[in-house]
């Protein structure tokens, strides 16, 4: 989190550990506003010209104070003073015409003090450093300085680092630099006139000797470095220096009589020769075993010859790093002079597979580099997996070999052999799609990174770590034999998920490093990858879902699901449950409500409104249908239709036991026969209002009732009936009942001949003469 402090429209973000950065603002003074607790403060690249006293004072607890490149000329005495805690200070590259100790008077926690590219000539003539016990990192020096004396560095006991910028120097004191007990690494850019007098300075008190930005051109320059075959330096750099072929000659003459320096480095120098004026080496015992070259330019490297007279030299040589400088071939006889190398690094340069075989002699009986354990030829022009397995497979004692950034992914990928004793193996970023046949059972760690990787099934019965990031694998190596896998990188492919039958596959593994991929984040896989967490790298912040939308974007971790999704079978039963409790209320408030009957009554009634509204008289079969209860059909069978069928004249009369066509639907029939007659007689009784026919016949006479705007129906009452006691379904006997007069049977035997006869009236067509009462 970062808070940004504002001066005058310029900003100065400061972040969380209270460090600032107002550099590059084109400030032309200290900001006053800044955080009093500030411990930091970037400076640089702006406009500054002076110092003042109190411009600093607010700032007590800086630590780190950056002024590099400024346009500081002038700083007052006291400037410093107020920040006693400060321990790192650069005033490099600015203006200042001269250095003053009174501004260090009190900085006795300062570690780390640059000067370096101002415009001072010396370093005045009192002790300048005197007032710094706790100093370490001393650099001093620019393209004007031209003394040093002897009460320069007077005070200062101990230096971690030391750089001398003073490539004009023209004149130094004896026993300057050798005031300072220690000074373990040492750079010096200087001139070799009084390179040997600074030698001898500093040969008794430095670790790590670095001369910088130096030209050595003729033997008598390489001469100055014979001082350092009694030293303290081990290390022994030459940095941005310029060399030919007989001062280089020269050069590894005085080398090669060291018997203390062990590491001999030359970097991003210039070499104009083609090693031919390298004269022949004595027999001598060099205490060098390390060479580090790194970027070395050779304008005609083309041209440069076999290094035959140096042999004698390397036979000592343990490591050898030649990195960025266009080497292409080590001449065999050459590569088997290195007898104790174990350490060869040939990254960045121009090797071919045909080269590499030349180099170690696999054309000429092998014996290249017998001791050799660590081998690096990255970034170079090899294209054949197979004939660079060949070529180092005589090599005995080879077990790390690095072959990334070369381009094996454009020739096929065959059986390969490789050295008996290989351990750790480097293909990564070499465009590889097939490897499985290519690798040594023998191996304990492989990387195979950043290449085309669809499918991986080797058999590595050893292998202990495998890094196989930035391929295009869709699932763990579950194909592969890996027994005793204990780490598995397979970051950035195309993973969706992984389960627990693919980690059973690597009995041993302990760690798994699955960051980066495309997860598919189902409620399984969330679960279960949160339950096996404890082997999992970089858990859980770096395990994101890519799918569903809902969770994308987001740590597995914190991926929150839909309950459907979780639990679909739970829930698909609980909705089967609900569904089926829902259809049994449905079923249960059908039966209560009579449901069924109501739907029944509803398609009867549609196809009964589908019916022509007026019947014809030639349909009129007879004069009434009888509606009654199968419980009352003893009385209307043996007493009312032997009435009204014999009597004078004789009405037909229609029941449904003898004059409904059998096989025809019932409701059918009880239609037809209601409007084929002219009345509908409903004998009702307590058996009539529990029968479910008489009601569908009671509501079809109804609609007749209402439709055809005639009276239809007679009630006759068999036996007297509470209201209260007829089903609420029977709403229409209920209303008919309320709205016409009915003929009731009459309990009293004198009284039936008035009922019959008033039934027949109701009964006989208008055109019919009365009937006789007598009859």
């Amino acid at each position: 989190m970062e808070t940004t402090y504002s001066e005058d429209g310029v900003d100065c973000p400061c972040n969380h550990m209270d460090f600032c950065d107002c550099s590059s603002h084109h400030l032309t003074s200290i900001p006053s506003t800044l955080p009093r607790q500030m411990k930091g403060l970037d400076l640089s690249n702006n406009l500054i010209q002076t110092i003042s006293d109190d411009e600093l004072k607010p700032y007590e607890n800086l630590r780190v104070l950056w002024l590099t490149r400024n346009e500081i000329h002038t700083i007052s005495r006291n400037c410093f003073q107020s920040l006693n805690n400060l321990e790192e200070l650069d005033l490099s590259y600015n203006k200042l015409p001269s250095l003053s100790p009174t501004w260090f008077a009190g900085l006795e926690k300062l570690r780390h003090l640059n000067l370096l590219g101002n415009h001072y000539t010396t370093l005045g003539e009192t002790p300048m450093f005197s007032t710094l016990p706790a100093m370490r990192n001393l650099k001093v020096g620019n393209t004007h300085f031209v003394a040093l004396h002897k009460q320069d560095f007077v005070g200062v006991q101990s230096l971690d680092k030391l750089y001398l910028n003073i490539s004009q120097l023209k004149q130094y004191t004896n026993g300057t630099i050798r005031s300072i007990g220690h000074t373990g690494h040492v750079t010096i850019a200087t001139n070799l006139t009084l390179l040997p007098e600074i030698i001898h300075d500093l040969k008794h008190s430095a670790n790590y000797l670095e001369i910088k930005d130096t030209s050595i051109t003729t033997s008598q320059d390489a001469y100055a470095l014979t001082l350092l075959n009694d030293t303290t330096v081990k290390t022994l750099m030459f940095k941005n220096c310029f060399l030919t072929d007989i001062s280089l000659g020269s050069l590894l003459q005085v080398i090669h009589t060291y018997k203390n320096v062990t590491t001999l480095a030359l970097e991003d120098s210039t070499l104009m020769g083609t090693g031919q004026k390298i004269p022949p080496l004595e027999d001598e015992n060099s205490s060098i075993s390390t060479i580090i070259i790194k970027n070395l330019e050779i304008p005609k490297y083309f041209l440069f010859t076999d290094f035959h007279d140096i042999y004698q030299m390397v036979r000592a040589i343990k490591s050898v790093t030649c990195t960025g400088s266009k080497v292409f071939l080590m001449p065999c006889k050459f590569s088997r002079s290195f007898m104790m190398m174990e350490y060869l690094d040939l990254s960045g340069n121009v090797l071919t597979d045909l080269f590499l075989q030349g180099s170690t002699c696999y054309t000429e009986g092998f014996g290249a580099w017998p001791a050799l354990r660590t081998l690096n030829v990255s970034r170079n022009l090899l294209s054949s997996l197979p004939a660079v397995s060949k070529a180092l497979a005589h090599i005995p004692s080879l077990t790390y070999i690095d072959l990334s950034q070369n381009l094996f992914g454009d020739n096929p990928v065959t059986s390969c052999i490789w050295p008996g004793n290989l351990k750790f193996l480097n293909l990564s970023d070499c465009k590889i799609k097939l490897i499985d046949n290519c690798l040594s059972d023998t191996l304990e760690v492989l990387d195979v990174s950043a290449n085309n990787l669809e499918t991986f099934s080797a058999h590595l019965p050893n292998l202990k770590e495998l890094y196989i990031s930035d391929n295009r694998l869709t699932m763990l190596p579950v194909k592969a034999d890996l027994p005793r896998l204990a780490l598995l990188v397979i970051r950035k492919n195309r993973i969706n998920d992984f389960w627990s039958s693919d980690l059973r596959r690597f009995v041993n593994l302990t760690k798994l490093d699955a960051t980066e991929n495309n997860y598919f984040c189902s409620c399984q896989f969330v679960d279960f990858v949160e339950q096996n967490s404890i082997i999992l790298v970089g858990w859980p912040e770096k395990y994101i879902c890519d799918s569903p939308p809902s969770v994308r974007g987001k740590p597995i971790h914190d991926a929150h699901l839909p309950l459907l999704m979780c639990h679909k079978t739970l829930v698909v039963t609980l909705s089967c449950i609900v569904l089926i409790l829902v259809l049994a209320v449905i079923v249960w408030l059908c039966h209560c409500l009579h449901c069924v009957w109501y739907a029944k009554m509803t398609w009867a009634w549609l196809k009964v409104k589908r019916k022509p509204l007026k019947v014809l008289e030639r349909e009129i079969c007879f004069d009434a249908f009888i509606s009654y209860s199968e419980r009352d059909s003893e009385w209307v069978e043996n007493m009312m239709v032997p009435q009204l069928e014999n009597g004078n004249p004789p009405l037909r009369v229609c029941i449904h036991k003898r004059d409904f066509v059998p096989g025809k639907w019932i409701i059918d029939n009880i239609i037809d026969a209601m409007e084929k007659s002219r009345k509908t007689l409903f004998i009702l009784s307590e058996h009539f209002v529990q029968s479910e026919w008489c009601k569908y016949e009671l509501e079809f006479s109804h609609f007749r009732l209402f439709d055809e705007n005639n009276d239809t129906a007679i009630l006759v009452l068999l036996e007297p009936i509470e209201k209260s006691t007829i089903p609420k379904r029977f709403c229409k006997l209920r209303k008919l009942m309320n709205t016409k007069t009915y003929i009731e049977w009459p309990s009293e035997d004198e009284e039936q001949n008035d009922f019959w006869a008033n039934l027949k009236t109701a009964v006989q067509p208008d055109e019919y003469p009365d009937e006789d009462p007598e009859a």
